[in-house]
C-alpha cells in the first residue's frame, strides 16, 4: 500500500489531500457518492458509472478482494475511485487478486485516506459536480492548473455515453428451460445479472448494439423488447427514444430499467431532469403504489422522469393512459411508469440487484407474465382470422 500523495479537486475549488490508490495519473469525471455497504465489485463493473468518479461512503473497502464470478460486465467502468480506508489484506476464499491490483491493472486512478464522510456531505449539500483525481506526476501540478483541468472537463448533462458501453455485435444468451421466444435487449450498459434473470424466465436473450435500427429489430421478430440501464443524459438519446416509440406503436411488450425507465418516459412524451445528487446504493426505499408494498432497492442514476406522481395521465405522445407506478420515499421521485393501454412498464431502480437486496426480482416475473399474456392474445386473434 503506497503513501504517495494524491489530490481530489472539486470544480467549486474544494480540495482534499490523500494517498494514491490504484493507477497513477489524472482522472476527470462527475463526482458521485454510492451508499452501498457491500458489493464494490458490482459497483465498479456497472457500465452506468461510466464518466463518473465514484465515492464509496462505506469507510472500509477491499477486504474481500476481486474475483472472476461477480463482475457485471467486461471491465471496470468508473473514471475514478475514492475510498477512505482500503483494506491492507484480502480475506475471502473466492478472491483471486486485490482491489488495488485490479484498479492498477485496468488503469483506474483512485485516491484513499480522505474524509469521504465530509466529501459526501459536500456533494449532498452542493450537488454532484465535476472533479479530478491527481496522483503520480500529476500530483505535483500547480493547484490552479488542477482546478482548471477539472473545470474544462465534460459534465454529464447533455452527454450520450451509450456507444462507449454497448456491445458492438449481437450476443445471445440461451433461455434456461423451455424458451418463450426471442427478447431484444438494447444494450445501453446492461449488467450480466440482468441477462441471467431474463434468461431464467425463459427468454432467448438477444443483446443488441445501441445503434440497432427499427428494421433490424423487427427482423429479429422478438416477443418483447427490453431497454437496459446505462450512463448519460436521457435528453441526449433521441435515437433511442424514436426507436422505442416505433416499438410501442407496433404493440410489442416493453420493459425498461433505470436509463430504460427514463427513455420510456421520454417516449411517452414526458421530460427528464437532473437530480441534485442522484440515487446510488442498495438501500433506497420505493413504494409500489399498486400493492402498497415498500421495497428496499438498488439504484444508480442521476436523472429522473418529470411526471405527476398521482393520478392517471394521458400520454403527451399519444400512447394512451399512463400512471406512475412506483415512487421514491426519500424525495418523491418517479421510480416507475406503467402504460395502461399498451403493454409497457418500467422502473427506475435495478431489480437484478446483484449485491442485494432482492425485494424487486418479482418484476422479471411480471414481465414474463405480460409477454405470455400478449402472446396468448395475439395467437387467439390469429386463430380467429384463420377461421
Amino acid at each position: 500500500m503506497t503513501h504517495a500523495p494524491a489530490y481530489l479537486v472539486l470544480e467549486d475549488g474544494t480540495r482534499y489531500r490523500g494517498r494514491a490508490y490504484g493507477a497513477r495519473g489524472r482522472a476527470l469525471g462527475e463526482a458521485v457518492f454510492a451508499t452501498a455497504m457491500s458489493g464494490y465489485q458490482e459497483t465498479l463493473t456497472d457500465p452506468s458509472y461510466a464518466g463518473q468518479i465514484v465515492v464509496q461512503t462505506a469507510p472500509h473497502i477491499g477486504n474481500t478482494g476481486m474475483n472472476d464470478e461477480d463482475p457485471e460486465s467486461r471491465r471496470i467502468w468508473v473514471d475514478g475511485y475514492v475510498v477512505r480506508d482500503p483494506s491492507r489484506i484480502v480475506s475471502n476464499h473466492r478472491a483471486v487478486r486485490s482491489l488495488d491490483d485490479e484498479l492498477e491493472a485496468q488503469g483506474i486512478i483512485g485516491i484513499s485516506n480522505i474524509d469521504t464522510r465530509a466529501l459526501t456531505r459536500r456533494l449532498r449539500d452542493a450537488g454532484v459536480m465535476r472533479a479530478g483525481i491527481f496522483s503520480g506526476d500529476d500530483a505535483a501540478l500547480d493547484p490552479d492548473t488542477q482546478l482548471a483541468e477539472v473545470r474544462a472537463s465534460a459534465g454529464m448533462s447533455g452527454r450520450n455515453l451509450s456507444a462507449e458501453v454497448s456491445v458492438s455485435e449481437t450476443q445471445v444468451v440461451p433461455a434456461v428451460g423451455e424458451s418463450i421466444g426471442r427478447l431484444a435487449v438494447l444494450d445501453l450498459g446492461v449488467k450480466a445479472s440482468t441477462l441471467r434473470h431474463l434468461a431464467e424466465r425463459g427468454f432467448e436473450v438477444h443483446v443488441l448494439p445501441q445503434s440497432t435500427t427499427i428494421d433490424e429489430l423487427r427482423a429479429l421478430d422478438p416477443v418483447a423488447v427490453f431497454y437496459s440501464n446505462g450512463p448519460g443524459d436521457p435528453a441526449a438519446s433521441d435515437a433511442h427514444v424514436s426507436l422505442l416509440q416505433d416499438v410501442l406503436k407496433d404493440g410489442t411488450p416493453f420493459f425498461g430499467i433505470c436509463f430504460g425507465n427514463q427513455l420510456l418516459g421520454r417516449a411517452l412524451g414526458f421530460g427528464t431532469y437532473k437530480l441534485p445528487f442522484g440515487h446510488r446504493g442498495i438501500n433506497q426505499p420505493v413504494l409500489d403504489k399498486l400493492t402498497g408494498r415498500v421495497e428496499i432497492t438498488a439504484q444508480n442514476h442521476g436523472f429522473a422522469v418529470d411526471a405527476p406522481v398521482e393520478g392517471v395521465i394521458d400520454s403527451p405522445a399519444g400512447f394512451g393512459r399512463v400512471e406512475v407506478s412506483h415512487v421514491g420515499l426519500n424525495d418523491q421521485v418517479v421510480e416507475g411508469l406503467r402504460a395502461l393501454d399498451i403493454p409497457a412498464f418500467s422502473v427506475q431502480y435495478h431489480p437484478e440487484a446483484a449485491a442485494g437486496p432482492h425485494d424487486s426480482t418479482y418484476l422479471f416475473d411480471r414481465f414474463r407474465e405480460v409477454v405470455l399474456e400478449h402472446v396468448g392474445r395475439t395467437a387467439e386473434r390469429d386463430d380467429q382470422k384463420d377461421a
